[in-house]
């Protein structure tokens, strides 16, 4: 029997029975949704193509139908004449396409401006910027036509500093981004913030970004399988890869139903990649779980306390950092980073964790009833940074990982370039993200969850405390 105070929509076993991606050898066959605000509010979900049934030959299978599967297989038609398969092992967009925030910011991985040029030097910055300033076109051109209803709520994005030492440090970024890359990025004083946006009691200040938009996350899945569809590709749920063998160049994927023989795989499994799936990507993603809750509608008074005045993306500025936004039907939804095993995730302290973090941000908000509550896997990569890549030129096999929480945006064009490189066509891409592999855990392999319990109390102190 679930306890009185935990949200509506809990997480049920047999909708993801405590899943961990380091630990179980696939997501399983057949599951359900999580019962997330974004499912149970996206309508039907879109017809399919049935699970295989039977043996199959095809060009390219895509394994993984969230954002970066579909757009891959989307991507394929429109612009490469390629017809693909998509497998998946559970329900449609089952993993982090329809668990996340919903927010799309003009980022890729979990690395800031500063830190690229630390990495790559400032040329190499300047064309990562064009990148994802090119990607965030296309996802607009994406929800902006007929195909997609995904319900965008723009106004761009909010960087909220916590703490009154968090402004120095995004005031630094805010010069770099306008004075480097030519963005025009702003600061916002707590009073401006307070009166003209949002009244975060938390808040000291924020940079504003102009790009930044808020979608239905489910909505945008599933019109992804729609556009894919129309466009010719195929999409099989319930089809988990069982077992995968190279025999003379072409793939032979077992699922459940048969035999799918294809020329060339793109692997689009984000945090639920098995780690048994293949060699390319062992050990090479720290799967992070993060916890999302949405409240109840508010009431007048509740939401002229909170003083939303944008329903664009909003985050802030902990290392574990909390994603938060007003919905379209007057609810608040935040999240976070919560348990480090899928075994604990259910536990009870983190959900009072996310909400403490609520209240904090909005007291008049505390103790109100929460109608959902659901967690999911974040793909986050050993350097912070994703990967759209051909790990070894004598095979057909590609891979597109490593968002670390800013996938919603960045995954279309992910999707685009893995097919280019899948149609043979991506010379011209040079920039380190297409040029080289994940990077492995190394030796720190086996340790990255003890690494994981001393860092986030070690992050608690200097997001908090120091």
């Amino acid at each position: 029997m679930l306890d009185s105070k935990r949200p509506k929509h809990w997480p049920k076993a047999s909708y993801d029975p405590r899943y961990d991606p380091i630990i179980d050898a696939g997501p399983g066959h057949n599951r359900a949704h999580a019962p997330t605000y974004w499912v149970d509010t996206a309508g039907d979900v879109p017809q399919d193509d049935g699970p295989i049934s039977g043996d199959v030959d095809v060009d390219v299978a895509i394994i993984g139908s969230g954002y970066t599967g579909l757009s891959t297989a989307i991507h394929l038609a429109k612009e490469h004449g390629i017809k693909a398969v998509v497998l998946e092992a559970n329900a449609v967009a089952w993993g982090c396409s329809t668990r996340n925030g919903g927010q799309a910011q003009i980022s890729s991985g979990r690395l800031k401006r500063s830190q690229w040029i630390q990495r790559w030097g400032v040329d190499v910055a300047k064309k990562m910027h064009n990148e994802v300033v090119e990607a965030f076109e296309l996802f607009n051109d994406l929800i902006g036509s007929d195909d997609i209803d995904c319900d965008p709520q723009t106004g761009g994005h909010y960087y909220m500093a916590h703490r009154d030492k968090m402004m120095p440090k995004l005031e630094k970024e805010s010069a770099l981004l306008n004075d480097v890359f030519g963005y025009g990025s702003r600061m916002i004083g707590r009073d401006e913030l307070h009166e003209s946006h949002v009244r975060d009691q938390e808040a000291v200040g924020a940079m504003w970004e102009p790009d930044g938009t808020c979608v239905h996350a489910a909505k945008l899945a599933f019109s992804y399988v729609r556009l894919a569809r129309k466009l010719g590709a195929k999409i099989h749920p319930a089809s988990p890869v069982m077992g995968w063998k190279t025999k003379n160049g072409v793939h032979h994927l077992t699922t459940p139903g048969g035999t799918v023989r294809a020329r060339a795989v793109a692997l689009a499994t984000a945090g639920y990649t098995p780690p048994g799936l293949n060699e390319k990507t062992k050990h090479r993603l720290m799967p992070i779980l993060s916890n999302s809750i949405v409240t109840r509608p508010l009431t007048d008074e509740e939401k002229a306390e909170c003083g939303f005045q944008v329903k664009s993306p909003l985050t802030d500025t902990r290392t574990l950092r909390h994603y938060y936004r007003f919905l379209p039907d007057d609810r608040v939804q935040i999240g976070s980073r919560s348990a480090i095993t899928g075994p604990d995730a259910e536990n009870p302290k983190h959900l009072a964790l996310l909400q403490k973090g609520l209240h904090r941000k909005f007291p008049v908000l505390e103790g109100i009833e929460l109608d959902y509550s659901w967690w999911g896997w974040v793909d986050v990569s050993h350097d912070m940074m994703p990967r759209i890549f051909q790990p070894d030129k004598k095979q057909t096999i590609y891979y597109a990982l490593g968002y670390g929480g800013n996938g919603v945006m960045y995954s279309a064009q992910a999707g685009k370039r893995m097919a280019q490189l899948v149609a043979g066509k991506g010379q011209e891409l040079d920039l380190p993200i297409f040029t080289s592999p994940l990077p492995s855990h190394g030796i720190l392999t086996p340790f990255r969850r003890l690494g994981q319990r001393v860092m986030y109390p070690y992050y608690y102190l200097n997001d908090e405390i120091l």
